[in-house]
């Protein structure tokens, strides 16, 4: 199971106590939580590899190696070549979340041969002999600038003729908030997607005309309360809007007295520039009398505001390591050494237990 990113957040200002020696941000929190789950990813590799030469148990729970297999695996993908440019020669483009290449298999020979990787003079050197030549059953390939380039070259092609198998890299972790009435950053457990509709205020990107209606507070939901189109190619999905109308009785539309405000959800699929459109139905005993139209800013879009976390993808058996790693960087960010100091120290002591 993966790291909850607010655990990890809380825990740290907690043990920095910004009370007495500073603060870090949410922005702060990410930069340094993106950079130690990458360290602790990369070093799953390095102690595999360690484990490898060691001793072995086969006892439940206490092989060294089968748990670092455990933490990697998450990662573990099996993909077509990339096909963003179909392939038009045998060159295949690998895919495009690939960051340590496993294997590849060639899927135009029986039962999917794995394809051997030779090095230019090694490839150079089996072509000579009329024996050695690759087949579709016996692949080979030349591995550069991401891309596997098999032989024997085989026409139609097509991204499906290669499968890789690969490691992809942990996503960025994101400690997502919401400010509160008194400005605080209020955590957001909404799944980050750049395209999702942000909570908020609609209204500075309004067009109200010369719409009248009933005061109140009225929900809308999209399909059914208002319209949606996109002229980018977006291709959002039930987004819900709250109306409310100050007043009494008849009121004339503006920004002063009509806030629309997003409701939390996950509305994804929006792109800047794509229009909301309340009919003239809507709501209110006094109907708008002109359609009220809503045109989509980057301010209205997730990506371009706080909202929205990703949690942590190692497991919580590196929440310990995880935390210790983002004080060590946060001591330096405040600028106290005694952070800097225990959290190395604590680390340190940690991964030399591991290795015993």
């Amino acid at each position: 199971m993966a790291i909850n990113v607010n655990t990890v957040y809380t825990t740290v200002l907690s043990i920095i106590n910004k009370e007495q020696r500073g603060y870090l941000t949410p922005d702060e929190f990410n930069k340094l939580a993106v950079q130690v789950q990458l360290e602790i990813f990369e070093k799953f590799f390095e102690d595999y590899n360690q484990f490898l030469r060691m001793p072995k148990t086969d006892v439940e729970f206490a092989s060294r190696m089968d748990h670092t297999i455990e933490e990697f695996q998450v990662f573990e993908k099996t993909e077509f070549a990339d096909n963003s440019t179909p392939p038009t020669s045998n060159v295949y483009d690998q895919p495009s979340d690939l960051h340590r290449f496993g294997s590849a298999t060639f899927n135009k020979g029986v039962n999917s041969p794995a394809i051997e990787i030779l090095s230019n003079r090694d490839y150079n050197q089996i072509k000579l002999s009329p024996l050695t030549q690759p087949t579709n059953n016996f692949p080979v390939a030349k591995y550069q600038q991401d891309k596997l380039t098999v032989f024997p070259s085989a026409a139609p092609y097509a991204n499906s003729d290669v499968t890789f198998n690969y490691i992809r890299k942990p996503s960025d972790v994101r400690w997502g908030y919401v400010l509160g009435s008194l400005g605080q950053y209020i955590y957001d457990p909404t799944v980050f997607e750049a395209s999702k509709l942000a909570q908020g205020n609609l209204s500075a990107q309004t067009n109200f005309g010369t719409s009248t209606s009933t005061a109140g507070t009225f929900v809308l939901q999209q399909g059914i309360g208002f319209t949606y189109a996109s002229s980018t190619g977006g291709t959002g999905t039930k987004a819900v809007i709250s109306v409310n109308v100050v007043g009494t009785g008849a009121v004339t539309l503006s920004s002063t007295n009509t806030s629309l405000i997003v409701q939390a959800g996950s509305f994804s699929g929006f792109n800047v520039g794509d229009t909301l459109t309340i009919p003239t139905n809507a709501f209110g005993n006094n109907y708008p009398t002109s359609p009220i139209v809503i045109t989509l800013a980057s301010n209205n879009l997730m990506g371009a505001t706080g909202q929205g976390s990703l949690q942590f993808e190692i497991s919580e058996s590196q929440q310990t390591d995880s935390v210790l790693g983002i004080l060590k960087y946060a001591g330096i960010i405040i600028k106290d050494p005694t952070i800097i100091q225990a959290a190395g120290g604590l680390q340190n002591l940690e991964e030399q237990n591991a290795k015993k």
